[in-house]
């Protein structure tokens, strides 16, 4: 995970270029010769905005999305590099928060330098404090995790094999797998195979290390 910098705190204070223009377009609407015309430049985007950018920008995929960035972008009025920028910082944020588990709002403005804008730490704080919990059930959920057993078929074959004096044909067994990687982060995981080859010994040790496994989970789930 990378490290929280002073460069995303800048980042993030691309924000305040849409406050700035909203709160310009507001005082606007207060003069009676531009009220008229005020909502069709009423286009700055509001804290929900900010609240579906924050959430945007959480899947490991949305710093690297330039589709999300030029989205961002034409939302906010700036250009696609500082939007990537802005989607980064979120994104880093986000996940330094999930990672030291801070789940108070003090522990999250401390992260803050001291320059940085009081209103804005204050709104960026709270979005992220009230996406937090959906954000950890995320991460659990997409948590690595081993791949999964999900079918199994076999067959016994002759082998010829040979050695100084004869030849001879040796039963041996094939076993194919087929397994689940349930640590995709993509939603569906991605399935592999794999086929081995078992001597008549092989496969005796095998099933016995297997009987063995069994009978202690029996005894596990006993208890």
């Amino acid at each position: 995970m990378a490290a929280i910098s002073d460069k995303h705190f800048s980042s993030l204070q691309i924000l305040l270029k849409m406050f700035a223009v909203r709160s310009f377009r507001a005082r606007l609407s207060l003069i009676p010769f531009m009220s008229t015309h005020y909502h069709e430049w009423e286009k700055a985007p509001s804290k929900d905005a900010v609240r579906q950018l924050c959430a945007d920008s959480f899947p490991s995929g949305a710093p690297e999305s330039w589709r999300l960035a030029e989205s961002t972008a034409g939302t906010l009025s700036v250009s696609a590099i500082e939007a990537k920028e802005l989607i980064a910082a979120l994104h880093t944020l986000s996940h330094h928060i999930l990672f030291h588990n801070l789940t108070a709002p003090e522990q999250i403005l401390v992260l803050f330098p001291k320059s940085f804008h009081p209103s804005l730490k204050n709104l960026i704080t709270k979005i992220m404090l009230e996406h937090s919990p959906t954000w950890r059930n995320e991460a659990l959920s997409n948590q690595i995790s081993l791949p999964h057993l999900v079918e199994m078929d076999w067959r016994v074959d002759m082998k010829t094999a040979s050695d100084s004096v004869s030849r001879m044909a040796v039963p041996t067994c094939l076993v194919h797998m087929k397994m689940e990687d349930s640590s995709c982060l993509s939603g569906s995981g991605a399935f592999s195979s794999v086929t081995v080859e078992l001597s008549k010994e092989t496969l005796d040790t095998m099933l016995d290390g297997l009987g063995r496994i069994r009978d202690q989970l029996s005894v596990v789930a006993g208890k």
